[in-house]
């Protein structure tokens, strides 16, 4: 038994409300149980409970046993004066209000087989709790509760795209080119992408964005990849030579060379060929982010990165000094999905948001309706059970299960735990 367990018996009101009686022997009658509170305070508000031949409107506390009250020092905190009923497993201590009254505690009556259920879930080490229930859920159920997932998912990506605004005074460029600068480094080299990005603001940039060996320079410089000496790589001490006047004219700072991570990554992937790449977009995408914002439809946007491309330099090298096989280094189609997912329709969305129009937030849903599913040991993880994703909003809703509820044995705030529980 868990606290947790009683506020979902309470919120979902699957507890006996015939005959209820307090420890003190009052006749209780459950007339709403009020709202549920997730910030600091009591624990659902503006419940209304009969107490004998009182109606009571105020505060309902729920605890396993009635002394953790005091641990959690609510008898410190005025807020619990207005407590009128206190849902407890056991009742070991008689709680009071600050004024000396009485608080009336209860005992919740349920069916056993749903403690039974639950428990039953959280001791499955499968792939997720409910892997032997879930076909048993229709597919209207599920796909309700992966549409609110999908909206908490994206609402989680534009809160860090809000933070980005207030750090740049609402520049919506700069943050659209952070963004995206995050999504080239993967999860490996995320951090030190975004604060390459960081170091050279777009406006620096602007200057020089018809020049593709300049933005290279300053790029490359700002990565800390150029503090090298390099025998016999013309390429590398021209951009050094380069990199050096920009960042006198600017006052530039350049990242730690260290925070670049290449173990096991494929060469396509290393830092070296994605920065060759990004300067190429900046150079190819001049106002990138007025583009994504005015474009009518998901292959508009795609085009902006399907012809990025490295300079030539980088065909026959992964690193520095050293050739390789000739090859065109161009942005896979993956990889194009993963930066709208991650950026592109964020961006689209919270511009939407905070600008009050609908029609720009629906687009962006519309854009994930319109790319392919992503393909990840998530992904196939879902497939296995049975579900089978047919576009990334699909994939994207399945991936904050799996992350927010399978993986942290979230059921009981799981609709489709929920649901399992009470079969």
């Amino acid at each position: 038994m868990t606290e947790e367990f009683l506020h979902f018996i309470w919120k979902h009101k699957l507890f006996n409300n015939n005959n209820i009686t307090s420890f003190n022997d009052e006749k209780i009658e459950i007339l709403n149980i009020g709202q549920p509170n997730y910030n600091a305070g009591p624990d659902f508000f503006n419940a209304q409970v009969k107490i004998n031949n009182t109606v009571w409107a105020g505060n309902v506390e729920i605890h396993i046993n009635s002394s953790d009250w005091l641990k959690h020092n609510h008898d410190k905190d005025n807020a619990y004066n207005n407590v009128i009923l206190h849902v407890v497993e056991k009742n070991d201590i008689v709680i009071k209000r600050s004024n000396g009254e009485k608080i009336p505690a209860i005992k919740l009556n349920f069916d056993k087989k749903l403690l039974n259920n639950y428990e039953n879930l959280l001791s499955q080490q499968l792939w997720i709790p409910c892997e032997e229930h879930i076909k048993q859920i229709d597919k209207f159920t599920i796909d309700y509760w992966l549409n609110r997932l999908l909206i908490n998912r994206l609402e989680k990506k534009t809160d860090n795209i809000k933070t980005k605004l207030f750090e740049n005074k609402n520049d919506w460029q700069d943050v659209c080119y952070q963004q995206i600068a995050r999504n080239f480094g993967y999860n490996i080299n995320a951090v030190p992408f975004e604060l390459l990005a960081k170091s050279i603001p777009v406006k620096y940039l602007a200057k020089h964005n018809d020049n593709l060996f300049q933005l290279e320079a300053m790029i490359f410089g700002q990565a800390g990849l150029l503090n090298d000496l390099i025998e016999n790589d013309e390429y590398h001490k021209n951009l050094k030579n380069e990199y050096n006047y920009l960042k006198n004219k600017f006052n530039l700072i350049p990242i730690d060379k260290y925070l670049w991570k290449y173990l096991r990554l494929r060469p396509s992937n290393f830092p070296t060929i994605r920065l060759s790449q990004f300067a190429n977009l900046i150079y190819k995408s001049k106002n990138l982010f007025s583009k994504i914002i005015e474009s009518e439809n998901i292959d508009e946007i795609k085009q902006l990165f399907s012809d990025i491309r490295t300079s030539d330099y980088w065909n026959n090298h992964y690193v520095f000094g050293k050739e390789s096989p000739n090859k065109t280094k161009t942005l896979g189609k993956s990889f194009i999905n993963l930066v709208l997912i991650n950026s592109v329709v964020p961006l689209i969305f919270i511009y939407g948001k905070m600008h009050d129009n609908e029609n720009m937030m629906n687009k962006a849903l519309k854009y994930l309706e319109e790319i392919e599913p992503e393909n990840n040991s998530i992904i196939a993880g879902w497939k296995k059970l049975g579900i089978n994703p047919v576009n990334a909003l699909y994939t994207q809703a399945l991936i904050e299960l799996k992350n927010e509820y399978c993986i942290r044995r979230n059921c009981l705030q799981c609709h489709l735990g929920s649901k399992i529980i009470i079969f």
